[in-house]
């Protein structure tokens, strides 16, 4: 019996002491978020979201005078003629719904391409600090529970982003 324990305390040690290997994890969320690139793309991107806003804050606007307008108008108008202005109102509507949402679908895969072509360009700049770096595994951040700090390497990743892309071309 102490033979066998012994053998599995050997072993256990044996495996802890080769396992060792330098492992790193990374905030890729931060990196999009702080980076000159990634603050640039969402720059870019609230700009273009705060004019749709405010696009369709007016057309929505008109919308709903012409709506007030034809309510007004209901006890005035004979019944084919109020039917007609209510079925054309609810086509401006269907087609307002319709572009709003198509830009911001647009602008939702602005945001996934450009954001893929940040990650295109993230994925060489990582593999090379890791290989000078001699780390043998990096995790995302949103995977670890707790962990050191000088096992983040964001920090430095931004730099080194940084240092390769300041901006985009859309």
């Amino acid at each position: 019996m102490k033979k066998i324990l012994i053998t599995i305390l050997f072993l256990t040690q044996l495996l802890t002491i080769s396992v060792k290997a330098e492992i790193a994890y990374i905030d890729i969320n931060l990196i999009l978020k702080l980076s000159k690139v990634g603050t640039f793309l969402n720059t870019h991107i609230k700009n273009k979201q705060a004019g749709y806003e405010e696009k369709y804050t007016l057309i929505e606007n008109e919308l709903k005078n012409k709506e007030k307008k034809l309510i007004a108008q209901q006890n005035i108008l004979n019944k084919e003629d109020f039917d007609y202005k209510v079925q054309s109102l609810t086509k401006e509507v269907q087609k307002y719904r319709e572009d709003k949402k198509s830009s911001y679908d647009e602008l939702n895969q602005f945001k996934i391409d450009n954001t893929k072509k940040i990650l295109k360009i993230l994925n060489p700049i990582i593999t090379n600090f890791v290989e000078a770096n001699a780390i043998s595994i990096v995790i995302p951040k949103k995977n670890i529970i707790v962990g050191k700090k000088n096992l983040d390497i964001t920090d430095e990743i931004i730099m080194l982003l940084d240092d390769n892309i300041k901006n985009l071309n859309f």
